[in-house]
């Protein structure tokens, strides 16, 4: 199996015309994904580069047989973007768009859930697979083939642990992140079954942050279920008490959700836990050793 992304990917940008859609659509392509389309209510019939652009995602999707779709509309429209791309039948829907009301965001995902339909993010970057491409907006030029899979709540440290990574001479085979929002489409435990699954992947990288129990319920996933090797990153270490840091999800309340009981739960877990972002390629080495 592959992680999210394979051969049979098909994906249409909703919001293609914006800005940060025609921009981050034109680079899916040249890093090899199947783009085969766009939507701009109003916009039907015209084109951003050589990808024709639809009114609707139906009517794309009959058009193109679009079975994927990258959200880019601004957060007032995120739900009704999102609701139409499931109901037309959309299997996974990247939304990389930010400040999403929570209220949003949990009908859009029980919706998927009602669809049968996976969701990323809201307010992620997306994953990168250097063999079949990329869905949303992580760089091009940092990542490199390999069996290493990178799972991260923060778009920003993915793209600084891959680049030391691919520096390193470790290649990746799916990069995904989950996005910051406290509310997600699709958490650690659901990446890492899916890497525990892949055949391509022979190692994993966790990048977490402070706030919630993600981390946590993470590292009981790998003490119960992974036979392949992680390491980790958390982020927030030094983060002032009862202070939200970045992310609306990296917020420690009541003493909970800090970096120290993150640390401890993934170490108890078997998990080496990187004290520097640089320092997550050679903890790596030695886990692969």
């Amino acid at each position: 199996m592959t992680v999210i992304v394979d051969d049979e990917t098909r994906v249409l940008v909703q919001g293609i015309t914006g800005h940060q859609g025609s921009f981050h659509a034109l680079s899916m392509l040249e890093m090899g994904t199947k783009v085969v389309g766009g939507t701009s209510p109003g916009r039907g019939g015209s084109k951003v580069g050589e990808l024709p652009v639809f009114d609707t995602v139906a009517a794309s999707v009959k058009e193109t047989r679009a079975n994927t779709s990258v959200v880019f509309v601004p957060a007032r429209f995120a739900l009704d973007a999102v609701i139409e791309a499931l109901e037309a039948g959309i299997e996974t829907v990247v939304v990389i768009s930010e400040h999403i009301p929570q209220h949003d965001s949990m009908i859009m995902i029980q919706y998927a859930r009602f669809t049968g339909a996976r969701i990323l993010g809201p307010n992620c970057p997306g994953l990168a697979n250097p063999r079949r491409g990329k869905l949303g907006i992580m760089p091009s030029m940092i990542f490199r083939r390999g069996s290493t899979g990178v799972v991260s709540r923060s778009g920003t440290l993915t793209y600084e642990i891959v680049n030391a990574l691919t520096q390193a001479g470790i290649g990746q085979s799916t990069c995904v992140g989950i996005g910051g929002d406290p509310i997600i489409g699709t958490d650690f435990v659901k990446v890492l079954e899916m890497f525990e699954q892949d055949v391509e992947t022979e190692s994993v990288v966790l990048v977490g942050e402070i706030g919630g129990f993600a981390e946590e319920e993470a590292a009981e996933f790998i003490r119960a279920r992974m036979t392949k090797p992680v390491v980790a990153y958390i982020a927030g270490r030094t983060a002032p008490p009862e202070k939200r840091m970045g992310h609306a999800g990296a917020i420690i309340a009541r003493g909970l959700g800090t970096a120290s009981s993150k640390i401890a739960a993934l170490n108890k877990a078997g998990v080496k836990v990187a004290s520097l972002p640089m320092d997550v390629p050679p903890l790596l080495k030695n886990a692969l050793n």
